[in-house]
């Protein structure tokens, strides 16, 4: 494959930052993940460390490229839960240890991807976004059933409740897993939690990314600039890891 790539995280105008992202990237196959451990939950940021470490050792620990890319999303999107789980489980339910999750392969001519919570995965086609992952909310369910606009969102006061999470029940999360997906040269893969996407529109992040004329790395870095900007005083920790897939070899 013939990829540019980049992965950043801003801490914002937190006081720390709970956020994790990595960029695996082997020869035949690449993995981008972005962890939002959920700061009013205890351990936020452990949850979100263990949530990255089972998926990137999983990654590196499976022949590459991989057989099964959907079944190997599951599993071990479920032994990060499970491992998360653990941290919480001297806590009462409701302080438990969470995080939110998006992760996305990329491998061949293809890509595959998950998330739970709402930290999205995106694809970009051109100036536009060809598809992106629905969040687990309440505030996503208004949106698409014509309750409220995608600007409203943007500002609903349930913004920042999910109803699925890595970690707290024991029982397996809601887990939204795409199947394949073709991709065009200079698409653009991205995974990012809600600091991120929380200040700027589908439409932004689709045109920033558009033309593939610069390096990745800086234009992914602009534009988590401008969503710390954007948030000002309460811009949350933005983070972000994308991939642009250029051909095969």
């Amino acid at each position: 494959m013939r990829i540019d790539y980049a992965e950043l995280s801003l801490i914002g105008a937190r006081d720390d930052n709970q956020d994790r992202v990595a960029a695996a990237v082997a020869e035949h196959a690449a993995m981008l993940v972005a962890v939002d451990g959920m700061g009013g939950h205890a351990d936020g940021d452990r949850a979100a460390e263990i949530t990255l470490k089972v998926l990137v050792e999983g990654f590196w620990h499976t022949p590459q490229p991989l057989f099964d890319p959907i079944g190997f999303l599951h599993l071990t999107l479920g032994r990060a839960h499970d491992a998360v789980v653990q941290l919480g489980t001297t806590l009462p339910i409701e302080n438990r240890p969470r995080a939110t999750c998006a992760v996305c392969i990329v491998q061949g001519q293809s890509a595959y991807w998950a998330h739970v919570g709402d930290s999205r995965v995106y694809h970009l086609r051109g100036a536009t976004v060809a598809e992106r992952t629905r969040d687990h909310s309440h505030v996503e369910f208004l949106l698409r059933e014509g309750v409220i606009t995608a600007e409203q969102v943007l500002k609903h006061p349930m913004r920042n409740f999910v109803e699925s999470c890595v970690g707290g029940d024991p029982i397996l999360p809601e887990m939204a897993i795409t199947g394949r997906r073709e991709l065009a040269p200079n698409d653009v893969l991205l995974v990012c939690t809600d600091g991120f996407w929380g200040n700027l529109t589908d439409d932004d992040i689709a045109r920033s990314l558009a033309n593939g004329g610069g390096a990745l790395r800086d234009e992914v870095g602009r534009l988590a600039e401008r969503a710390v900007l954007i948030g000002g005083a309460a811009s949350d920790n933005t983070t972000v890891a994308a991939l642009r897939w250029q051909g095969l070899q």
